[in-house]
């Protein structure tokens, strides 16, 4: 009961920014929800600066029901199918996430950019988006600052790629007979699952395609998000070797503690939806976990709009946007030289 008396309002408020949000995201993918929960929360942010008693419940769903979005991710992944369609785009997906995080590490010393906040757009940039931020942000304790931060860069070259990689695919010789290499391209160069799709079936609309592009693009992309595991298990070895460095494990910290447990829920998660389907239990009996682990993402951005402070992000929003453009440019370059080296395109 305690508890409920004092979460209970601040979940409240952000179900509430999330019901729209999520609407609006289904009307326009290429913004998608979580984007639009963000938005409205900082913009309310402006104006609420006492938040009394919802406080506690909000901090809640900024952390815990973030991560079980995040556990319930693992019911949407097929691990058999997506390793086994996922071979052929292995090696890019490789490089395209090695380049974004050794640029965002490089940067993060060279610009000197926070750390987490460098940690977040890299990751964020070369696995899923909003999903590798909302799976990594736990692990090395990001406040929520940090996280919209990284969030907002995401969002902005998610959309300049939904918009112009189309194009750049009819420019730079793309076979429009097949949805193969631009599929390839979508699921291995662009940040979000949702700008993912709305380039892939843009290109499918553009040479009558059907859904070509956008099953190839989608499958690469679920193979890219299995890099969350083990980059969220380094991250969380790495802190617990620093703490344990600057002396930190005198006030209790281990590294049985920091281990994120809820991403061995979400390992469990696509072990139980892997198994089930290979004995025939039909695929869309997942669909109402994946759309509410997309919903509980929507709730957690609301609630990291509503602690965010917009005008300090506007204000040192100028380093990050060039790191994000930094990883974003060298994930597509890596990505079409890959595809150009392998034979694909």
């Amino acid at each position: 009961m305690d508890f409920l008396k004092k979460n209970y309002m601040g979940v409240i408020v952000c179900f509430t920014i999330a019901v729209p949000s999520w609407l609006l995201g289904k009307r326009f993918p290429v913004v998608g929800g979580a984007v639009i929960a963000i938005i409205l929360g900082m913009i309310i942010a402006l104006f609420w600066n006492d938040k009394g008693k919802a406080s506690d419940g909000i901090k809640f769903t900024s952390k815990m029901i973030l991560q079980a979005a995040v556990v319930l991710l693992g019911f949407g992944m097929n691990l058999s199918v997506v390793l086994q369609t996922g071979k052929q785009s292995l090696p890019i997906i490789i490089c395209t996430i090695s380049t974004s995080l050794i640029l965002s590490w490089i940067l993060h010393k060279v610009m000197n950019i926070k750390g987490n906040t460098a940690t977040l757009i890299g990751v964020g940039s070369s696995i899923c988006g909003g999903s590798a931020i909302a799976a990594t942000a736990p692990v090395i304790d990001a406040d929520d600052d940090e996280v919209a931060q990284a969030i907002s860069v995401i969002f902005f070259f998610n959309v300049l790629a939904a918009l112009l990689f189309p194009s750049l695919g009819k420019l730079i010789g793309f076979d429009i007979t097949t949805g193969e290499a631009f599929g390839i391209f979508a699921g291995t160069a662009v940040n979000d699952t949702s700008s993912v799709t709305a380039a892939a079936s843009t290109w499918d609309s553009m040479w009558n395609l059907g859904s070509q592009t956008l099953d190839k693009a989608v499958t690469v992309k679920l193979t890219r998000t299995l890099a969350i595991i083990p980059i969220t298990l380094v991250l969380a070895y790495m802190r617990a070797k620093e703490a344990k460095k600057d002396g930190s494990t005198t006030n209790g910290f281990s590294f049985r503690r920091a281990f994120p447990m809820f991403i061995v829920f979400f390992v469990l998660a696509s072990i139980i939806t892997t198994l089930c389907l290979e004995m025939g239990v039909p695929s869309d009996i997942f669909i109402p976990l994946k759309e509410l682990s997309k919903f509980f993402i929507i709730m957690a951005m609301a609630a990291i709009g509503l602690n965010s402070n917009v005008i300090k992000l506007i204000k040192s929003g100028g380093k990050p946007i060039l790191l994000g453009g930094c990883c974003w440019g060298g994930i597509t370059v890596v990505s079409l030289v890959m595809q150009h080296v392998m034979g694909i395109w």
